[in-house]
């Protein structure tokens, strides 16, 4: 199936179309009520319980709206026998899971706890596994009993990057609105149109969000919405991708979903190396560097959702023109595909040098013109010292 095709196949599915929209306008019109619940529940963000890069108090529970935005055309349009009722019980436990941290607060380990045992609900109630995988070269693979601990650990895992990336007004609605969209024309491809029409519901309800997200935010969707688009947009990818035969379906998630896993990633390596624990709060993520090095929110959000959207387009363009269509190399799509990687690659290098994340001490070392000089991570140290400080 060709690009358009898979458009083309989008456009004509009408809970594809109908589930988008409907999602969109639910969530357009419970945001603002759900904003009005918020201070008399005690769902305000007061910006004491983790460093935030906004002031004053801000409802934080638009989850609910953005949860039941999904549900109710899910309902209506995705037929909900075997697989889907499995994830979506998922998302309902993990919403409430994520509401009760939004009003009371639970400990990082008790919500990690809390959000595999709930991937177990589809993983294991609903057989929704990574049953094998697909290596260029190797061929393919069944990975036995061991694709239900890693299909729990793959919607666990997701479902914590979003959480995690949630710290700046739109950041978290756009990029899961990016990675929707792209698993939607993914899933269209491989001719699985329920995963690619619940995959369009999941970007309807998080554009209509952000209608209220952006900056100045008047809502956030707080635990209750990141925890439950992460866990809903990692079982899409394994329903939707994984179990396909295609190489491309174990490369296409890792690139969409690419920013967050970056930005999580470097912060836990980050937290490690000052021995600081990698579940506690700081202000090391992508977003709080951007607005250190002097953007403003919008900017910053714009520069991370172009970045995402650049990363999830490289990964439905090699879905569409793979190096090797019928098993043997295509010249002239290896150069393109190639091509097109290091425009990428090199986007990326742009973004983490911008960020310092890569230095130019870095750079030294790998040109191997000196060793790196201990005292040059002194004031690196201060800095980590000051981000760190107070309560988190």
């Amino acid at each position: 199936m060709s690009f358009w095709d898979a458009l083309r196949a989008l456009a004509g599915d009408g809970a594809v179309v109908w589930g988008l929209l409907a999602a969109a306008a639910l969530v357009l019109v419970l945001t603002p009520l759900v904003g009005r619940l918020a201070p008399h529940i005690g769902g305000l963000d007061d910006s004491v319980d983790r460093p935030r890069v906004h002031t004053g108090p801000v409802p934080r529970i638009g989850g609910l709206a953005i949860v039941a935005g999904i549900l109710v055309p899910a309902v209506l349009f995705v037929d909900l026998d075997g697989t889907y009722t499995g994830i979506l019980l998922g998302v309902l436990g993990v919403a409430a899971l994520g509401l009760v941290d939004d009003l009371r607060g639970v400990r990082p380990s008790v919500k990690l706890a809390g959000v595999t045992l709930l991937a177990l609900v589809p993983v294991v109630g609903y057989e929704l596994t990574i049953d094998h995988i697909t290596l260029p070269f190797v061929g393919d693979h069944d990975l036995g009993w061991l694709a239900y601990p890693l299909a729990v650990a793959w919607i666990a895992g997701v479902a914590n990057l979003v959480n995690l990336i949630d710290g700046m007004d739109a950041l978290a609605a756009g990029i899961v609105a990016i990675a929707a969209a792209a698993f939607a024309v993914l899933a269209a491809s491989f001719g699985r149109m329920e995963a690619a029409a619940l995959a369009a519901i999941v970007c309807g309800a998080t554009l209509g969000f952000l209608r209220h997200n952006y900056h100045p935010a008047k809502i956030f969707m707080g635990d209750s919405g990141a925890l439950a688009l992460g866990f809903l947009i990692a079982a899409l990818a394994l329903d939707g991708l994984f179990k396909t035969a295609a190489a491309i379906t174990l490369v296409a998630p890792m690139l969409v979903l690419a920013v967050p896993i970056l930005d999580t990633s470097f912060v836990v390596l980050k937290r490690l190396k000052y021995r600081r624990p990698p579940w506690g709060a700081d202000h090391n993520h992508f977003y709080h560097r951007f607005l250190r090095i002097g953007l403003s929110q919008r900017r910053t959000a714009a520069y991370l959702h172009v970045w995402a959207a650049l990363l999830a387009a490289y990964a439905i363009f090699a879905r569409f023109f793979p190096p090797r269509p019928e098993g043997s190399w295509d010249l002239e799509r290896a150069l393109l595909l190639g091509i097109a990687g290091v425009f990428v690659i090199g986007a990326s290098v742009w973004m983490v040098y911008s960020l310092e994340i890569l230095k130019r001490r870095h750079l030294e070392l790998l040109r191997l013109r000196r060793r790196p000089d201990p005292q040059e991570d002194a004031p690196e140290e201060a800095v980590e010292r000051v981000l760190s400080a107070g309560r988190h």
